[in-house]
């Protein structure tokens, strides 16, 4: 497989990484791109078993780092909404200039999948369709409700300050797929949010349910049912208002990352699946 980086710049003059992978085949014709977004506290290169899987079908793929992660400029964790979504908008424009005249794809995973969707609805990108796993909608558990009172105050007098998640690699996958990119000893992982990120995010999440059925591309919804991050309820009734618009898969005993979960190589396929028949 062929990869490549780059750097852009990104909202407010931010650094942003990018890599993209193709199959490096002599003369291949590819089909498709796919842009990937990721998910809070990680990375794009977390993405590149992913990646490969789409090359063998003559599906070129990127994935950019978020500000605030990964290779990327920004304080770890402080990603505000309005940046992130330019940030996705940049990388479908990277994408177009590489691959002009493909049908482009935009995938996302949890923050990313908030990201993903709102970048839908609001910018109106022109793709072919959005792929959406496992997306920060609502979380899965309900924080205090002082603790979030007082985080609201907060923000408006430190909006960066660093909080943990508390997020732990067996929360997110079932070990046993072999081509899984493990969190455990990557140090371009980390476990902050900013209070800014989190309340931007919390609303967002809640706005995309509200606003989903003006979506107007294709979209392939996913989530495992015994998600403990992001809820797989509020993804259903996302799916719900758009109806035949969604391809909605609720994926039994499916922990949050399905592509590093123990059926990881059959979410991939399923997805791959999806975009050939949007083509």
């Amino acid at each position: 497989m062929l990869r490549k980086e780059w750097t852009v710049k990104g909202k407010n003059g931010t650094d942003i990484y990018m890599r993209e992978w193709t199959s490096g085949k002599t003369g291949e014709a590819l089909e498709a791109v796919v842009c990937i977004v990721h998910g809070m506290g990680e990375h794009g290169e977390r993405y590149r078993h992913v990646a490969a899987e789409f090359a063998e079908s003559g599906i070129a793929t990127l994935a950019l780092d978020q500000q605030g992660h990964g290779r990327s400029a920004g304080k770890r964790g402080h990603l505000p909404l309005d940046n992130a979504l330019s940030d996705a908008l940049l990388l479908l424009e990277e994408a177009g200039k590489r691959y002009p005249g493909l049908p482009l794809f935009l995938y996302g995973h949890s923050m990313g999948g908030n990201v993903a969707l709102n970048c839908a609805l609001r910018r109106l990108p022109a793709i072919s369709g959005l792929i959406v796993t496992s997306p920060w909608l609502r979380l899965a558990f309900a924080p205090p409700r002082a603790v979030e009172w007082v985080g609201r105050k907060l923000t408006r007098i430190v909006p960066a300050l660093h909080q943990r998640t508390g997020l732990k690699p067996e929360q997110l996958y079932r070990v046993g797929y072999e081509q899984a990119a493990l969190m455990e000893g990557d140090e371009l992982c980390h476990t902050y949010v900013t209070l800014q990120t989190y309340v931007d995010f919390t609303a967002s999440g809640l706005w995309a349910i509200e606003h989903g059925s003006s979506l107007r591309v294709p979209l392939l919804l996913m989530h495992g049912t015994e998600d403990r991050i992001s809820s797989p309820e509020a993804s259903g009734e996302l799916a719900k208002r758009l109806g035949e618009r969604c391809s909605w898969v609720a994926w039994p005993g499916g922990y949050h990352e399905l592509h590093n979960d123990i059926e990881g190589n059959k979410v991939i396929m399923d997805i791959k699946k999806w975009i050939k028949q949007q083509l």
